[in-house]
């Protein structure tokens, strides 16, 4: 695996709006924010069923209503493609979680 170049990593994480790029970490990070705690432990089983299957695990963090997610690939030391891959998935299902998605970090 190898890491995104910056040039690559700049064009695709244009259509990722809502996540924030952390250039020292080699992260992408972004928060998701719910209705209420059985919403957001939906999405996260969601999306842990998701990681299985890509073979690839977030860094999450769940507190009540909101899920912080900081990607990147450690086999690369840096962002992949695998990162965007489950940050567009994580989006996707979001939207179809939440009727009005409240748009955080």
């Amino acid at each position: 695996m190898t890491p995104l170049d910056p040039a690559m990593a700049r064009e695709l994480l244009a259509s990722l709006t809502h996540w924030t790029f952390d250039r020292s970490k080699r992260t992408i990070s972004r928060e998701f924010r719910f209705q209420d705690f059985a919403q957001a432990f939906g999405f996260m089983a969601e999306m842990a069923a998701v990681s299985e299957r890509m073979d690839h695990h977030p860094e999450w963090f769940n507190v009540y209503n909101r899920v912080q997610v900081t990607l990147t690939t450690h086999d690369a030391g840096g962002l992949s493609t695998r990162d965007i891959d489950w940050a567009t998935r994580a989006d996707k299902a979001y939207a179809r979680t939440t009727p009005n998605p409240t748009c955080a970090g």
